[in-house]
């Protein structure tokens, strides 16, 4: 049973039978049919498919966009937002896809050779809670539009959100007389996708998750020869450098670290501010921080909602007290709040070191970790002194921030602004953070067959 729990008030508000054996036949025998059917609709057929998934998203935000809100806390306008830019991505490909995946000429002894990107077949999408419709979005996407068919696994904690995913598509799918078995939502419990990983019908793997999650699925994956993408978790750091604007990096690193209640893999985790502007900077940090409130994400005012569930909550209050006890400077929050729902306060912790838990763990929820480097080269290694390597910031003059980029062990940098994915550009992590890419002209060659074709005769 698949059991969604409103984190708001701790009470159970939807649950969802688990596909047994004969369901998951059923489904990826579905894609399997589809697949080729689906593939020789061309870009152009695919493209209508998919700006029409576009279309009903945004004319259902009201409908679709209150789910997340019940099921995993996400604040109401956060959950509007997330819809408006699911059909974004659903668009851009539709509008991209075929320019992406153009034959490429390449001079050889051949008469004429190139390389075609042809679709592998059925993609299984692994997907978590934070963002149901976003994740779902960037995974299915790219991977319809190369001509390849989707069955997408959510997570056990928003049943009412896959199921929602789903009807979008198998409506969206009968107006175009296309099969039903082009993308599917397969409702299962965690320890039943293994063997859907091992199944034959099953061609390649894109998961979102942690990085204990992403072993278990790259191990599966390989074993069975098949290609995966794994955007894993983050310790995502932000250098503030003494030739900052402090006031807009505040702002956006404050931003960057509350939406989502924190709860985000390329959030701003760990803020790593050089020595001259480090007590300024903390003091600006404190006023934005204090100014938020925390609250029902039903309400207008809330800027900060609950933790998804109580065992990530406890989590959490584990690795600020941890932090604190270990020296780390307690400004702000870090009390758990009495009441119903797991919420959590905004909490700022100044002083933290590389060895302190807050500053070596990943945290998800409203947690500002701050930590003080003596220099700009000394924040650069405390940045690179992590397993993790997806995101980063930094903040300086554009020149300097450009030169430190190329320095960041992380998949993506951004220079003076909020680290976002984006439809138009790759994502993606290295390290414990993961392999692969989503999103852009790369992420929609991840799960494509690059085939060389040679076409004679020999030149001489």
């Amino acid at each position: 049973m698949l059991i969604a729990t409103d984190p708001t008030t701790g009470e159970v508000v939807r649950q969802v039978s688990a596909a047994g054996p004969e369901q998951v036949d059923a489904v990826l025998s579905s894609a399997t049919s589809a697949q080729r059917a689906w593939q020789d609709r061309g870009p152009g057929g695919r493209a209508a498919v998919l700006l029409d998934v576009a279309t009903y998203l945004r004319e259902h935000v009201e409908d679709l966009a209150p789910l997340m809100t019940e099921e995993m806390g996400k604040p109401a306008g956060e959950s509007r937002g997330e819809v408006v830019k699911a059909a974004w991505c659903f668009e851009h490909y539709a509008q991209h896809a075929e320019e992406y995946l153009a034959d490429e000429v390449i001079g050889s002894d051949a008469t004429r050779s190139y390389v075609q990107y042809l679709p592998l077949g059925t993609v299984l999408g692994v997907l978590p809670w934070n963002a149901p419709f976003w994740l779902f979005s960037r995974f299915a996407a790219p991977a319809l539009m190369a001509g390849n068919t989707c069955v997408m696994k959510h997570d056990p904690h928003v049943p009412g959100c896959a199921q929602a995913i789903g009807e979008v598509f198998a409506k969206v799918l009968a107006q175009h007389g296309a099969p039903p078995g082009v993308f599917q939502n397969l409702p299962l419990e965690t320890p039943a996708v293994a063997d859907v990983i091992r199944d034959r019908r099953v061609h390649a793997v894109s998961f979102t998750g942690s990085a204990r999650g992403g072993a278990a699925v790259a191990s599966l994956a390989a074993g069975e020869i098949k290609p995966a993408v794994l955007e894993l978790g983050g310790s995502d750091p932000s250098l503030v450098l003494a030739d900052a604007d402090l006031d807009a990096a505040a702002d956006t690193i404050a931003l960057s670290r509350i939406i989502n209640a924190g709860q985000s893999c390329i959030a701003a985790k760990r803020i790593i501010v050089e020595a001259p502007v480090y007590d300024q900077f903390v003091e600006r940090l404190h006023e934005r921080l204090a100014r938020l409130t925390v609250g029902d994400p039903r309400e207008a005012g809330t800027d900060v909602g609950p933790i998804a569930r109580a065992d990530l909550r406890d989590e959490l209050h584990r690795q600020v007290r941890e932090t604190v006890d270990a020296g780390a400077r307690l400004l702000l929050g870090g009390e758990l709040p009495d009441g119903a729902g797991w919420f959590y306060p905004v909490t700022l912790l100044a002083d933290v070191t590389k060895d302190m838990t807050a500053g070596c763990e990943e945290t998800f929820g409203p947690v500002m970790v701050v930590m003080r480097a003596a220099d700009a080269e000394d924040a650069l290694a405390i940045a690179n002194d992590t397993e993790f390597g997806l995101a980063a910031s930094v903040w300086s003059t554009p020149e300097r921030g450009e030169s430190f980029a190329r320095r960041i062990e992380a998949g993506q940098v951004s220079v003076n602004g909020i680290v976002k994915t984006d439809p138009r550009l790759p994502s993606g992590g290295i390290k414990r953070s993961g392999y692969g890419r989503e999103l852009g002209p790369h992420g929609i060659r991840e799960f494509v067959n690059a085939q060389q074709v040679w076409v004679g005769p020999a030149r001489t």
